[in-house]
């Protein structure tokens, strides 16, 4: 099916007023958030490690990465523009309760990890800068990041969301300071150097898993059901067909920007840590905060800080992300009123699994279990959790009864089918190879 809707009438009583070609500032908004909150320490973590241990070799992967997360991300949008409901509420009118329970089950195991890792990662580095007690900062972290989502308005807090997107150019600019070869860094893109080895899959997994996480899938749908609540006369497409053209292409700009964004700070990521470290013989980091520390003596205290300082503000940018996408999937499968939009009052469970799954997330850090260590394995759970999640998204997207007219189009359902089917062959090669390195 493809994106065109019927003539309507002038000036249809449920139309959105917009331009033709809104402003980027209006264009930019679920995508923006949900590429930038993508780079968060967990994917910092990640990216640092396969800079440090592989060089420039697998700069390529973000790259191909680019196109599959950009059309799975614009499905998850349409099918929160669409049909008013986020994918958790999707599955639960359509599939049977295992499926969603399952779903939802492997979603909060990934996203715990994630919220554990990513508190521990800002604490530790606000500690390398300033000094002080670790554990304080985590409980600190957790308890503003939790009164930010419940208290401040959702507009205001999208808001803020948005301008702590900034802190990623921060690591674009880390790449000019240092020496770069830039020929050699093109070779590499061009022209991969492939490997089947065990841990050379499982670096490929991780990045993949860190781009094309199951929690943006979920965020993204939710979020475009938020903007339906927050902008007057909008409604979701299923209701309002003429509103179609211009919602999609919004969401196409703005998922497309958002996640060129996520790739192009991972990229250099990747080749600041492949030009530093690797070059200087640094090919063991499990942790953003290491990753900070092994550059002060190579980089200088200059590139040091900003690395630093960039892990905090990027956590403060993934942790709600994180926090509120579970949250929607639970409420969603249970039937409660959930929303950021909403007062505390009006969504109080919803509230509760947004407090809870951050709590759990910081009490890890007081745990044997180190989620700090747990920084890199995260994505390598995040890649494995995203397949059956994009089985389903791919299914409820196909289905008329579903997205009425507004099945996806022939080229963008190809696409969403190939990163399926790229997410299941990553990880099934990394598991095949494991103990054969």
């Amino acid at each position: 099916m493809t994106d065109a809707s019927p003539a309507a009438a002038p000036n249809p009583p449920d139309a959105v007023k917009q331009p033709v070609r809104p402003p980027l500032l209006s264009v930019l908004g679920p995508g923006l958030i949900t590429g930038a909150s993508d780079d968060d320490p967990s994917g910092i973590a990640t990216y640092s490690q396969t800079g440090a241990q592989f060089g420039y070799d697998l700069g390529w992967t973000l790259l191909f990465s680019w196109p599959l997360m950009c059309a799975i991300q614009e499905i998850s949008a349409r099918i929160g523009r669409v049909t008013g409901r986020g994918v958790a509420g999707n599955l639960l009118k359509h599939y049977p309760r295992w499926v969603l329970y399952s779903i939802v089950s492997l979603l909060l195991l990934a996203n715990t990890i994630n919220l554990g890792a990513d508190l521990g990662a800002m604490a530790a580095a606000l500690k390398l800068v300033i000094g002080g007690p670790e554990l304080l900062y985590v409980g600190l972290f957790a308890l503003v990041s939790v009164l930010l989502e419940v208290f401040v308005r959702y507009a205001r807090y999208v808001s803020i969301l948005k301008w702590l997107t900034v802190v990623l150019f921060a690591y674009v600019g880390v790449a000019f300071v240092v020496h770069m070869p830039w020929l050699d860094v093109a070779h590499h893109l061009l022209i991969p150097k492939l490997s089947f080895k065990a841990d050379y899959l499982t670096v490929v997994v991780a990045i993949l898993g860190t781009t094309i996480s199951p929690y943006l899938f979920f965020w993204q749908a939710e979020e475009e059901v938020e903007e339906v609540k927050e902008r007057d006369g909008a409604k979701p497409l299923e209701r309002a067909p003429d509103q179609a053209p211009a919602e999609f292409a919004r969401i196409r700009w703005d998922t497309y920007l958002g996640m060129g964004l996520s790739n192009l700070v991972a990229l250099f990521i990747v080749l600041t840590t492949a030009a530093t470290l690797h070059t200087h013989g640094v090919t063991n980091i499990q942790t953003s905060s290491q990753a900070a520390e092994a550059l002060r003596p190579i980089a200088g205290p200059a590139v040091f800080l900003i690395f630093a300082l960039g892990i905090i503000g990027t956590g403060l940018l993934a942790v709600p992300v994180l926090a509120s996408s579970a949250a929607y999937a639970v409420g969603e499968s249970f039937g409660w009123h959930v929303g950021l939009t909403r007062k505390l009052g009006r969504a109080p469970r919803f509230y509760g699994v947004v407090a809870l799954a951050t709590l759990i997330g910081a009490i890890m850090n007081f745990t044997p279990l180190d989620p700090i260590k747990a920084l890199f394995w995260s994505a390598v759970v995040n890649g494995v959790v995203a397949v059956p999640v994009m089985v389903m998204m791919m299914l409820l997207a196909r289905r008329h009864d579903v997205m009425g007219r507004f099945t996806l189009p022939p080229l963008l359902r190809g696409i969403g089918w190939l990163a399926t089917a790229v997410m299941a062959a990553a990880a099934i090669g990394m598991f095949a190879t494991m103990g054969h390195g």
